[in-house]
């Protein structure tokens, strides 16, 4: 703490000399005249630093007991302001660098966002932005409490947010919104039927009346376990018990047949570059774009447009909100080409066995496929059958009540 008053005040090395310098220390002492820093050179010699404001005395005093005092050297914050008494432009300058450094440290330059996993950063810094906090915003003037709140209301999947300034970097910190459980509509009747055609292999049933057996084969569309279950009425009853309506539950495993089909055009347009170029730089500050060589906008029809951005980035990896933008164009011109029937029916091929794991879905297993290609109409058709093991029920709901018991009829 005491070397920064030193600095701020300034300081002056001396050297004294002479037959009595023990007789200058007690002057010194005498006349209010504080020192730090004293090293006897020889047995008359010594070495002291003193206040700025206080060098003059030091010449005076050591004059009176026959000694010399000659500054050494000058530190502190007077003598650096002093070596630009001439120097008008570089007063200046440094004036002018203060003056930024503690305006522009009011204003943020970097928005963080920290703590979210499934919603996505972009969507929260532009709510954010739209409350006001973005890079050239000024600090100050934000209400932290309201914008964290009223983001929060507007973004689904949040359940807490909070929104800090450190300097010019503000930090946003979210938690997400934990998922209720799926619950299950255990209300309302329901069937299980089939999503596809097929055999059956497995028939699984935890609630209702199975209308299908294992090796049948089933439709589309059919009811393979009923919500309407038969009620089973004493022995020797003359009336019918009737039927309970329940919400059908169960997995219906069958042997499916797939057919899926994918085109492509024979003949496809491919570029062939004329020689013409361009090239476009601009400047992004703080969210602002400036055009400062090249064209500013280029129809991007006839054109590849190729941009590289370079972000100033700060030693840490923090980046900053400037940014030199590159812009390339190329001019191209398109001719007509025929495609390679084996890349394009390899491709077809490809895309066809992913829709067909899409349709089966990730329980589901394909045990057999084959492929048939023909060329026609200036298409090339694939065509994919196979043969899978799927889940096919799907729960379908209907009118009613679970538990709701129909009347059966009386036997005369």
């Amino acid at each position: 703490m005491q070397f920064i008053v030193n600095f701020l005040r300034g300081s002056v090395c001396f050297t004294v000399c002479g037959p009595f310098p023990e007789r200058f220390l007690n002057l010194c002492a005498q006349n209010g005249v504080g020192f730090w820093g004293l090293v006897w050179l020889d047995t008359q010699t010594l070495e002291l630093k003193v206040a700025r404001r206080d060098a003059r005395k030091v010449r005076a005093l050591a004059e009176k007991v026959q000694c010399e005092a000659r500054a050494k050297g000058r530190r502190g914050m007077p003598f650096f302001l002093a070596g630009f008494r001439h120097r008008y432009a570089l007063l200046v300058g440094l004036a002018l660098s203060l003056t930024a450094v503690c305006v522009l440290s009011q204003f943020i330059l970097t928005v963080e966002v920290s703590g979210n996993e499934t919603v996505p950063s972009a969507v929260i810094l532009a709510e954010l932005s739209r409350q006001g906090v973005r890079p050239g915003a000024y600090g100050p003037g934000l209400d932290l409490r309201r914008i964290s709140q009223e983001s929060l209301s507007r973004i689904e999947g949040l359940s807490w947010m909070s929104v800090n300034l450190h300097g010019t970097r503000a930090e946003v910190l979210v938690r997400e919104r934990s998922l209720a459980p799926e619950l299950r509509d255990e209300t309302t009747p329901a069937h299980i039927v089939a999503a596809a055609d097929g055999v059956l292999e497995d028939v699984e049933v935890l609630e209702g009346q199975a209308l299908f057996q294992e090796g049948q084969a089933v439709l589309a569309g059919e009811v393979v376990i009923s919500g309407v279950v038969d009620l089973k009425e004493p022995k020797y009853a003359t009336v019918d018990a009737g039927q309970r309506l329940v919400h059908a539950r169960g997995n219906v495993w069958a042997s499916t047949y797939r057919t899926l089909e994918a085109c492509i055009p024979l003949e496809a347009h491919t570029k062939v570059y004329t020689g013409e170029e361009e090239t476009a730089w601009s400047l992004t500050l703080l969210g602002h774009t400036v055009n400062f060589f090249g064209k500013g906008s280029i129809s991007t029809a006839g054109y590849d447009k190729m941009t590289t951005t370079h972000i100033l980035t700060l030693p840490g990896g923090r980046e900053m909100p400037l940014a030199l933008v590159k812009t390339e164009y190329r001019a191209y011109e398109t001719q007509p080409a025929a495609i390679q029937t084996a890349a394009a029916q390899a491709l077809l091929e490809e895309r066809l066995l992913e829709r067909l794991e899409e349709l089966i879905g990730e329980d589901g297993s394909v045990l057999s496929t084959s492929f048939s290609v023909r060329e026609g109409d200036g298409l090339l058709t694939v065509t994919l059958k196979a043969r899978c093991r799927e889940q096919i029920g799907r729960e379908v709901t209907f009118a009613g009540q679970v538990g709701e018991i129909i009347p059966g009829t009386q036997e005369g």
